[in-house]
């Protein structure tokens, strides 16, 4: 709701998806926002201004500007996509990663967003009293690696300031707990 439409930026969700059911991602982002919605094929290049969502059953990365998709191993282990991509976004962006935690169970993303913190680029993580389920939050925030700690309204202006002044962007930031 609060990102303009046309920022310059381009917007990778990963989330965990079930392999049994349709995600509705689509649809709800729709209602919020008039960015064009598209879900990833595996070679697709990100352009600005767009907002792209993983498909189920699938790993995905940033090469050269292209989203590349890996199927997931079925009964493989533990999977943490969020992981793989924050790591390949620091290899293939550098200091223009931005990497965002959100609410969610367990650590997927923690490991990555070290490797986007190490590139020079930001990582926001949701403040903890504004998470649905705040094992992500808490466990990216535990890294000592997140440069912004808010809610969720607030995340758009933070990405907007640091595009425009990235050097002398606040980091360290926790902003209070509140749900505006």
């Amino acid at each position: 709701d609060n990102m303009p439409v046309d920022s310059g930026l381009a917007f990778v969700i990963v989330q965990h998806l079930s392999p049994d059911f349709k995600s509705l991602m689509n649809e709800l982002l729709a209602r919020h926002t008039k960015m064009p919605i598209y879900p990833v094929e595996d070679g697709i290049a990100v352009k600005p201004n767009c907002v792209y969502l993983i498909p189920p059953r699938n790993n995905m990365i940033i090469a050269d500007g292209q989203l590349r998709l890996t199927e997931q191993v079925p009964g493989g282990g533990l999977n943490l996509p969020i992981d793989i991509f924050f790591q390949s976004l620091a290899e293939d962006r550098g200091e223009d990663a931005i990497a965002v935690v959100l609410s969610g169970t367990g650590s997927d993303g923690s490991q990555g967003l070290q490797k986007v913190h190490q590139s020079g680029g930001l990582v926001i993580g949701q403040s903890v009293a504004t998470a649905g389920f705040d094992g992500m939050p808490k466990s990216a925030k535990a890294t000592g690696m997140v440069d912004v700690v808010t809610n969720p309204g607030r995340m758009p202006q933070k990405i907007l300031d640091y595009i425009k002044q990235p050097n002398d962007f606040p980091r360290g930031v926790e902003e209070d707990d509140d749900k505006h």
